[in-house]
């Protein structure tokens, strides 16, 4: 019997069957945020071999369908409606690429087997992008093993598109293995795709397992505090000395350097060529590496479109109050109670402050002596794909303080090394109002409505009499505190 879960949250699965491996993902919910509760990938390399004979390697094939069978049983288990497998580049430029579908889908009738023509396989990753990035403005290039789709963006609508030979298998193996000639097919191809200049001064996102591997060297290499491909940003010239190190070295220096996928180490010559070329066809700005892709782009054709409109960090907001908070009208509130605090607020700013507001409670179920740093931890490395790295941290921070983390804790490194002297000073702000909100209100929008705060002159906190909530010892240190972190003098007066 398939199993249903206790929430009764819908769950739906894909297969990403591609020329280097077959990936099954399955999600939780139809929120905007894409859920994966489950993800198991196997390395077939079934492009292996296909630039000289035309067809997918026989050695993969019969492991594939060992593994088909596997996901298969793992979708029905876990009950998960629809359950599709996307075929990409190397199953539809082999000769037995249609043989082997029709094998397919006798070992798993009723599932919907589909072989992407290449314009639709851009088209789901360039949903997939936009799922997490929905402003994405610059070109899109996802890697895979057999090919590589560019997708032109444009204020986060999808563009013309392309898809070339220019996977890291086919690749290797048009160039005879090397990185030299490999050059040169990249150029050639690349030329052929006449926009790609118009990325100039934009930005390059990029997708793929391939791309990935390249991000979590630089991220080794420097010692960056996060430990997360998706948004990872790189500016232009870092991306090509990076490029320019790993198309240089030997197979033997490439295993030896933090942070290398061993399954990775062939295709990372061929990775950083075509990076190196297609920076140089866009003259991007900067690199911007993304997690999501074809999977998520699957996704988001099978939620409304209602939900597809969401603003992804808002929706992160909104489902972390509907796990962890108590009141759901309370985060609303909270927003117009802190507006005095920031005036003249617009744009990502007042987004992020929109944000912390509904994340505000999520510590409310915490052991008291751990919320500050369970909150911390739960939103800087929520798996939430709407958040980028600065988004993570000063949302993290934020909510740190807003349960009373001491300013010098060691667990809020991470998120200051993210953050400008600035973006800190918000945080700091933001977090210490809410803190104090929460006190008056002990969470309930009725108390809070008896309340008040002005900044002008001074800092002022109006209460209303008789309301239940008046000047205690813990409101006055709370309100001095966000006073002293906003330069005023802070007081208390009848509303």
């Amino acid at each position: 019997m398939p199993y249903t879960p206790p929430n009764q949250l819908p769950r739906c699965a894909v297969v990403d069957l591609g020329s280097n491996s077959v990936r099954l993902v399955v999600f939780e919910g139809r929120g905007r945020n894409p859920t994966p509760i489950f993800n198991e990938k196997a390395v077939l390399r079934l492009g292996r071999g296909l630039n000289a004979t035309g067809r997918l390697n026989e050695e993969g094939l019969e492991q594939a369908l060992t593994v088909m069978n596997r996901y298969g049983a793992i979708a029905r288990a876990m009950g998960a409606d629809p359950f599709e497998v996307l075929c990409t580049a190397a199953v539809r430029d082999a000769t037995n690429g249609p043989d082997f579908v029709a094998t397919l889908r006798r070992q798993l009738p009723g599932v919907p087997i589909m072989t992407l023509p290449g314009e639709q396989e851009a088209d789901f990753a360039a949903a997939g992008l936009l799922c997490g990035i929905p402003s994405a403005d610059g070109v899109l290039a996802d890697i895979g093993g057999g090919s590589m789709e560019l997708v032109r963006l444009n204020g986060g609508r999808r563009g013309i598109g392309r898809t070339l030979k220019l996977g890291v298998i086919r690749l290797s193996e048009r160039a005879g293995g090397d990185p030299i000639k490999a050059r040169a097919l990249a150029e050639a191809d690349l030329a052929q795709v006449s926009w790609l200049g118009e990325g100039s001064g934009r930005d390059l996102y990029l997708v793929g397992g391939a791309w990935r591997a390249l991000a979590r060297i630089h991220i080794a290499q420097t010692a960056y505090p996060l430990n997360m491909v998706h948004h990872y940003t790189i500016e232009r010239e870092e991306a090509r000395d990076l490029t320019g190190v790993i198309a240089a070295a030997s197979r033997r220096a490439l295993e030896r350097m933090p942070g290398v996928p061993r399954r990775r180490v062939d295709d990372l010559p061929f990775a950083a060529v075509v990076l190196r070329r297609v920076l140089q066809a866009t003259d991007a700005r900067r690199v911007i590496f993304s997690a999501n892709g074809l999977r998520e782009g699957w996704y988001m054709q099978h939620i409304s479109a209602e939900t597809r409109e969401q603003d992804p960090l808002i929706a992160a907001g909104h489902e972390l109050a509907e796990r962890f908070g108590r009141d759901p009208v309370l985060p609303q509130s909270l927003l117009a109670w802190t507006d005095a605090l920031f005036p003249g607020e617009t744009g990502e700013a007042l987004r992020l402050r929109q944000a912390a507001c509904w994340m505000s409670d999520i510590g409310s179920h915490d052991h008291p002596e751990y919320r500050a740093e369970q909150a911390f931890m739960r939103v800087l490395r929520q798996p939430g794909i709407g958040l980028d790295h600065h988004a993570r941290a000063f949302l993290a921070l934020t909510l740190a303080l807003r349960y009373e983390a001491e300013a010098d804790a060691p667990f809020l490194t991470t998120a200051r090394m993210l953050l400008s002297f600035e973006a800190t000073r918000r945080a700091t702000i933001l977090g210490m109002a809410l803190r104090l909100a929460y006190t008056l209100s002990a969470g309930t929008t009725a108390l809070l409505a008896s309340t008040r705060l002005t900044a002008g002159q001074t800092l002022t906190l109006k209460l209303a009499p008789g309301s239940g909530v008046f000047a205690g010892e813990s409101v006055t240190r709370r309100l001095e505190r966000l006073g002293q972190a906003m330069g005023l003098e802070a007081v208390t007066a009848e509303a």
